[in-house]
């Protein structure tokens, strides 16, 4: 499985109108060679730099039910049918990078699954793990930098 965006090279500077302090626009993405066995595939950023400023993993984008045959989510939007949770900015939705002290890696992850989660929208990055456990078929990881 592949997963790109045209804004930025994998482990490259994630433009600042993806930050969440600018125009918080959800980053473009492309999806390839997805399993065929796979009924669905889960997105979650999150930036484990910020264990150092604010002692934890910060989620900024859940979004799980994304059609498998999805080949691409455009900027500042979702696929039809996906479901989106809560982010550690305490809203449902995309929440852009957002460094407090300094340059931090964002790691866009995606999971092609077996089956389709029964999670609510706005449910937790811990509660859609927990679905997707002993569900997950492949994962990849799109790394992007920004800086405040």
């Amino acid at each position: 499985m592949i997963l790109e965006s045209s804004a930025f090279e994998n482990g490259g500077t994630i433009p600042r109108k993806y930050g969440y302090k600018n125009e918080n626009l959800s980053v473009p993405l492309k999806i390839n060679d997805v399993p065929e066995a796979a009924k669905s595939l889960v997105l979650i950023m999150d930036d484990p730099d910020a264990m150092g400023a604010v002692g934890k993993i910060w989620t900024h984008w859940i979004l799980w039910n994304i059609s498998p045959n999805t080949k691409e989510i455009t900027e500042n939007s979702i696929p039809a049918d996906s479901i989106e949770g809560k982010t550690d900015f305490d809203e449902i939705g995309y929440g852009g990078p957002a460094p407090p002290d300094k340059e931090h890696c964002y790691i866009f992850k995606l999971y092609a699954l077996d089956t389709i989660l029964s999670l609510e929208q706005g449910s937790s990055k811990t509660d859609v793990e927990e679905a997707m456990k002993k569900h997950i078929l492949t994962e990849v990881k799109l790394e992007g930098k920004y800086a405040p």
